[in-house]
C-alpha cells in the first residue's frame, strides 16, 4: 500500500515562486507541504546570483511588503547593493543586489525549515489527482499520495526540459539536474495545454584566469537603502562587479559558428526572449554594433565562479571559448561550464484567474515560469500571490488580488492572465500606467496593511510600519504647518542655485523645488529626523504632490471600471454588435469585470461602450 499524507496546500516545485507559496500558505496556518525534486537546490538562482533590477526592484520590495521572504534573504546574503536609475525621477529607482549564490539556497532553506506547519518532501510528482472538477491530490514517483484542498504548481523550466549546447541535447531542468517528466501530461490531462518555451544562460568563468587590470570595476552602494522593510542594516563589505566588452574579432567567430547555435539556427522552435537575447542574435539584430558591454559577476564570497552577464549562448562550448580569448580581460579565461539553452513546458497564464487558480479546475494554482514569466522576482511575486490564494480558498474566503495601481505585481498578474503571452514576460516600468504610485520606497506603506490583515505581517514588522508611518506624516505636517523668513533661507537658496524668497514661505513650498533639501530645512527649523529613510519618502511626497495626485485620479476613474461585473452576465457569442474578434476574445477569457475586458488586446472601446450599454439594461 502507498504511503498516504494529507495536507490543506502542496506547493510543487522549489524554486522562488515554491518558496514564497509555501511560505505565505504555513504562516496563514495551512498545514502545508512543499515538494521539490532536490532539497540542497532549494532558491537556487538558475542563471545570475542578482535580485532586483528595473522595475523587479520594485516587485522585490512589495513581496517583502506583504509579508514574503525574498527580501530579507537577499539583504542577509547580498555580496553588492546598487539603486538603478538614480539619475532619473523617484518612480524609476529600482534597488539591484548581487548575491551569495551558495548562501542565498543555506539561508532559504533555513527560513523553510522553521516555519511552523510546513513540511519539505523531495520526490518527483507524476499525477495530479481530481474529483467533480476540483483537485484533491497528487501522486509521486515513490509511490506517495498526498491529498489536499489547494495544490500550486511552481515546477520553473523543468517540464520535460531539454537542454541544448550545439548539436548536443541533454534531458534536464538545469545543469546536472533532471526534467520534470510527468506533470506537463497529468496538467494537460485536465484541460491545460502546454506549450514550449526557450531561454539561455552564459558561461561560468574562473576568476583565477582573468586579467581584472584590462576590465573596468564597478562598486556597490554603502547608503541606507535595502530590500526589507524590516532589516535593520545591510552588510557593508562588498564585492566589485567588473566591465568589458566584445569586439570585431569576437563578432567574426560567433557569426561563423551560427548554424550551430540551436538558439538561431532553428533546432529550438519555442518561443524565446526579447529582452535578454544570446550573444548570436545580439550581433545579428544589432549587426552595425561593433561592441557589446559584458558585466562579470561573482557568484558568492567563497567561490572563484563568476558569472558573464550578457553573453547568454547555445553554441559548442569550443566556439564559445575561441570568441572569450578574442576580448583582452579573457585572453588565458578558464570556465567552469559553458552556456547553454534550455527549452521547457508552460501554459497559457489566460486560462487563470487574478487569484491564479486556474479556471478548468478548482483548487489549482500555477504561479511562476508554469506561467510564461522570466525571472525570480516574477515568479516570487506569483507565488506569494498563489500561496496566499490557495490559503484564503481553503479559509472560503474571497480571493486576494492586487490592482494596477496598488502594485507591480497587480500589473504582472493583471497582464498575464488578460493578454497570455508571445514570449517569456519579463516586468519594466514601462508596463505599469501609474508608476508615481508605485514607487519602491512606498511599497510598505501601500501593501503592508493587507499584509497585517492576511496575517502574514509579523510584530516587528507591524512595528516597524507603524512607527515609519508616523514619523514620515508627522515630517510631513511639520513641513506644511511651518514657515521660513527670507532672512533663514535665502543665504541656503543662493548656495544651492535657487530663487530667494521676499516673504515667509511654508517649508513644503520650498522642498517642492528640485534641488531644495527638506532635511536642512527641517533641521534649520529645529525638526530633526534621523532616519534616512523617512527623510527620502516625505521629501518625493512633498516635491512629487502634483504628480501623485493627478496619477490617482487617473487610477480612481478606471477603479470605477473595476467595479463592474462582467462574468456570468453576457453571452458574448450572441451580440452580434461586438466585433467578431472581440466576441472570441471575451468568451476565451471571461473577464470578470469590465476594466479587465477594455485591457484585453482586440477588445476596442467602442466593443466596451456596448458591453456598457447591455449591462445598463
Amino acid at each position: 500500500m502507498d504511503a498516504q499524507f494529507t495536507y490543506d496546500v502542496i506547493v510543487v516545485g522549489a524554486g522562488h515562486a515554491g518558496c514564497e507559496a509555501a511560505c505565505a500558505a504555513a504562516k496563514m496556518g495551512m498545514r502545508t507541504c512543499l515538494i521539490t525534486l532536490d532539497m540542497n537546490k532549494i532558491a537556487q538562482m538558475s542563471c545570475n546570483p542578482a535580485v532586483g533590477g528595473i522595475a523587479k526592484g520594485q516587485i522585490v520590495r512589495e513581496i517583502d511588503a506583504l509579508g514574503g521572504q525574498m527580501g530579507e534573504v537577499t539583504d542577509a546574503t547580498a555580496i553588492q547593493f546598487r539603486m538603478l536609475n538614480r539619475s532619473k525621477g523617484p518612480a524609476m529607482w529600482s534597488p539591484r543586489a548581487q548575491c551569495d549564490r551558495a548562501q542565498y539556497i543555506c539561508e532559504w532553506r533555513r527560513r523553510l525549515e522553521h516555519t511552523p506547519g510546513l513540511t519539505l518532501w523531495q520526490d518527483e510528482v507524476t499525477d495530479l489527482l481530481t474529483r467533480d472538477g476540483k483537485v484533491v491530490g497528487l501522486r509521486t514517483v515513490w509511490g506517495a499520495t498526498f491529498s489536499a484542498r489547494c495544490v500550486v504548481i511552481t515546477a520553473g523550466t523543468f517540464l520535460r526540459g531539454l537542454m541544448h549546447i550545439g548539436s548536443h541535447r541533454v534531458e534536464g531542468g538545469r545543469c546536472a539536474e533532471p526534467a520534470a517528466r510527468h506533470l506537463t501530461a497529468a496538467i494537460e490531462r485536465l484541460g491545460i495545454p502546454a506549450e514550449r518555451m526557450k531561454t539561455g544562460t552564459p558561461v561560468r568563468i574562473d576568476a583565477r584566469s582573468v586579467h581584472f587590470e584590462d576590465m573596468v570595476r564597478q562598486d556597490g552602494e554603502h547608503d541606507y537603502h535595502r530590500f526589507s522593510f524590516v532589516t535593520a542594516q545591510r552588510e557593508r563589505s562588498a564585492l566589485p562587479c567588473w566591465t568589458c566588452y566584445t569586439n570585431p574579432e569576437v563578432h567574426a567567430t560567433l557569426r561563423a559558428a551560427l548554424d550551430r547555435s540551436p538558439l538561431y539556427n532553428g533546432q529550438i522552435q519555442s518561443i524565446g526572449p526579447r529582452y535578454c537575447p544570446s550573444i548570436e542574435t545580439k550581433i545579428v539584430t544589432f549587426a552595425e554594433r561593433e561592441a557589446h558591454m559584458l558585466y562579470l559577476e561573482p557568484e558568492g564570497r567563497d567561490t572563484c565562479e563568476m558569472y558573464l552577464n550578457g553573453f547568454s549562448s547555445s553554441l559548442p562550448m569550443e566556439v564559445q571559448l575561441a570568441a572569450l580569448r578574442q576580448i583582452p580581460c579573457f585572453r588565458d579565461v578558464r570556465i567552469y561550464r559553458p552556456g547553454y539553452a534550455i527549452e521547457y513546458d508552460f501554459f497559457q497564464p489566460t486560462a487563470l484567474r487574478h487569484s491564479l487558480e486556474t479556471k478548468a479546475v478548482e483548487g489549482l494554482f500555477l504561479a511562476g515560469q508554469v506561467n510564461g514569466t522570466t525571472g525570480y522576482e516574477e515568479a516570487a511575486g506569483q507565488g506569494l500571490m498563489a500561496g496566499i490564494n490557495a490559503a484564503l480558498k481553503c479559509r472560503g474566503e474571497a480571493p486576494f488580488v492586487l490592482h494596477r495601481d496598488e502594485a507591480y505585481i497587480g500589473v504582472l498578474i493583471d497582464d498575464l492572465v488578460t493578454k497570455g503571452v508571445d514570449e517569456p514576460y519579463r516586468m519594466f516600468t514601462s508596463r505599469a500606467e501609474y508608476r508615481i504610485l508605485l514607487r519602491q520606497d512606498n511599497a510598505d506603506r501601500r501593501l503592508t496593511p493587507h499584509a497585517i490583515r492576511l496575517g502574514l505581517a509579523s510584530e516587528e514588522r507591524i512595528a516597524a510600519y507603524s512607527s515609519k508611518k508616523q514619523r514620515i506624516d508627522a515630517l510631513m505636517t511639520f513641513a506644511h504647518n511651518t514657515s521660513m523668513k527670507p532672512q533663514e533661507i535665502n543665504d541656503y537658496l543662493r548656495e544651492i542655485g535657487s530663487a530667494e524668497i521676499s516673504g515667509s514661505t511654508r517649508i513644503d513650498e520650498l522642498t517642492a523645488r528640485p534641488t531644495v533639501s527638506l532635511d536642512v530645512l527641517a533641521r534649520k527649523c529645529g525638526f530633526t529626523e534621523t532616519d534616512a529613510e523617512v527623510i527620502e519618502a516625505a521629501e518625493i511626497e512633498i516635491k512629487y504632490h502634483g504628480y501623485i495626485a493627478r496619477e490617482r485620479a487617473l487610477a480612481e476613474k478606471m477603479v470605477r471600471l473595476e467595479a463592474i461585473p462582467l462574468r456570468g452576465h453576457i453571452d458574448y457569442a450572441a451580440v452580434q454588435s461586438l466585433s467578431t474578434e472581440a466576441r472570441q476574445k471575451l468568451a476565451a477569457i471571461d473577464p470578470d469585470t469590465l476594466a479587465e475586458a477594455s485591457r484585453i488586446p482586440g477588445v476596442s472601446p467602442s466593443d466596451i461602450a456596448v458591453l456598457m450599454v447591455l449591462l445598463g439594461r
